[in-house]
């Protein structure tokens, strides 16, 4: 496609009409700014959006984020919605790490007493918890004791190995899906599981100790128990090899059964009608996954409290410890929305996008209905990152959707290359910034370069509408696989 074919719609919101291509049903939407605009057609994102496009079923138009870049079919930042009955289902709309998400806990523990800490506080998580390409974890669990974590997510690790109650209010759908049929699941995602709850794995994923730096809403702020010069912990990590083997078994499932069947752009958006059989066995299969990765976060983070109050000498209410909120980035899910004046009910597939829902929608926790919910955009380890909040015009240009982080520019070879020679550690360490990890390949593969600029996502997902600024958070030390 061409640039000329990309129209306006207003401030950091633009078009692909459908008469683009011949084979698009749908507009396609894109949120960004021009450059934003320009290095996705470059890469062929734009290009995976025109696909998704072309669809059956499609309702509204293709959407991608402002951080949106190449992935496997569907863009990274992808948004699709579907008829919740006689729709489709697609795992590439999905992505192989399931729920992939971020959770940020706020604390009153004050910068300085941090910074003190960080050395002790950063090789204190390196070492307990599981980084990396392993299978190596701290809890050996019998195949029941597994199960039960499928099937209640965040909550079975409250019940049976420590947290708050309180904090599964603050946990995007509580932190658990539906899930009742084990046999979805194969024997060979349940052996790469069993082992890996609790551990960050490698790529993208990271422990962040942070420092609130800038508060641009007061209110909120507050809500969200954010306040300036206090000390934040971020988590970002999924569903690990479970949710990997998860789509892998199902992407060559639908792929077996429908592909000579069905007419695509790209074989790799695969789907199956949401009331079929193996879409129905798909569905049940990805919330299992989806609870493996609330379930993984929420252990990692009575892990890192636990260092905290040891290394601290502080217990959890001393240290003002509270988690803000826990949000899927990579997930499918039945929400009702609003079109053409009636509701609807719509499988909503984001990939490298998160919820922004506003305040007064009635899936938002009680303690945030009134301000919206929190919206997490970690940055690169060698940049800040946002929290901002849902707003109404989500709910009307994006099916409440907004940008998941920075998104990346370079690939992970790329980044590589452009690295050879530099020591990113000693380079951070200059910004005052501690990075840990036991791979030297691992933080070449994540150097801030090889990401957009946060500000400009930030920026151009605030000036299209879909969020609103709240804080800014800046890395103290970062934990890395």
């Amino acid at each position: 496609m061409d640039w000329k074919e990309i129209e306006s719609l207003g401030p950091f919101h633009w078009r692909i009409a459908r008469q683009v291509n011949r084979s698009m049903k749908s507009d396609g939407e894109v949120f960004g700014s021009e450059s934003i605009l320009r290095s996705a057609l470059a890469d062929q994102s734009l290009q995976q959006v025109i696909n998704v496009a072309s669809l059956p079923g499609l309702v509204g138009s293709s959407l991608a984020m402002p951080d949106i870049h190449y992935g496997y079919g569907f863009c990274i930042g992808g948004v699709a919605a579907f008829p919740a009955e006689g729709g489709i289902v697609l795992p590439g709309g999905v992505g192989y790490d399931i729920n992939c998400g971020v959770r940020l806990a706020a604390t009153s523990i004050p910068v300085a007493e941090a910074e003190r800490a960080v050395e002790s506080l950063g090789y204190a998580i390196l070492k307990r918890i599981p980084t990396g390409l392993t299978d190596r974890g701290h809890f050996a669990l019998k195949k029941k004791e597994f199960q039960k974590i499928l099937s209640r997510g965040a909550a079975e690790i409250v019940a049976s190995f420590g947290g708050c109650e309180d904090d599964l209010e603050r946990i995007e759908s509580r932190g658990s899906l539906a899930f009742s049929d084990p046999g979805v699941v194969s024997d060979k995602a349940m052996e790469r599981g069993l082992s890996q709850v609790g551990s960050l794995g490698s790529g993208n994923h990271f422990i962040e100790i942070q420092a609130v730096e800038e508060i641009y809403d007061q209110v909120a702020a507050a809500r969200f128990g954010l306040q300036r010069g206090m000390t934040a912990i971020m988590i970002h990590t999924g569903s690990r090899g479970f949710g990997h083997q998860v789509a892998t078994d199902y992407i060559e499932l639908f792929r077996k059964r429908n592909l000579a069947q069905i007419s695509l752009a790209d074989p790799q958006l695969v789907y199956a009608a949401i009331d079929s059989s193996e879409g129905r066995r798909y569905l049940q299969a990805m919330n299992a996954a989806a609870n493996f990765a609330w379930a993984n976060r929420h252990l990692i983070q009575e892990e890192v409290v636990r260092i905290f109050e040891t290394i601290l000498r502080q217990g959890r209410e001393g240290m003002g410890f509270r988690l803000v909120y826990d949000q899927a980035h990579n997930i499918a899910k039945f929400e009702n929305h609003i079109r053409n004046g009636k509701k609807v009910n719509l499988l909503v597939h984001r990939k490298g996008a998160t919820r922004a829902f506003p305040a007064g929608h009635p899936e938002l926790p009680a303690v945030y209905r009134d301000v919206g919910q929190p919206v997490l955009l970690p940055g690169s380890m060698g940049t800040w990152s946002y929290v901002l909040k849902g707003t109404d015009a989500a709910m009307a240009l994006s099916f409440g959707s907004s940008a998941h982080g920075a998104g990346r520019r370079m690939s992970r070879h790329q980044a590589i290359k452009f690295a050879s020679g530099m020591d990113v550690r000693e380079r951070l360490k200059a910004k005052r910034i501690h990075v840990f990890s036991l791979s030297g390949k691992g933080l070449k593969e994540e150097i801030p370069e090889a990401y957009k600029e946060i500000d400009e996502v930030v920026e151009t997902t605030v000036g299209s509408g879909i969020s609103s600024k709240v804080a800014r958070l800046v890395p103290l030390a970062v934990i890395k696989g």
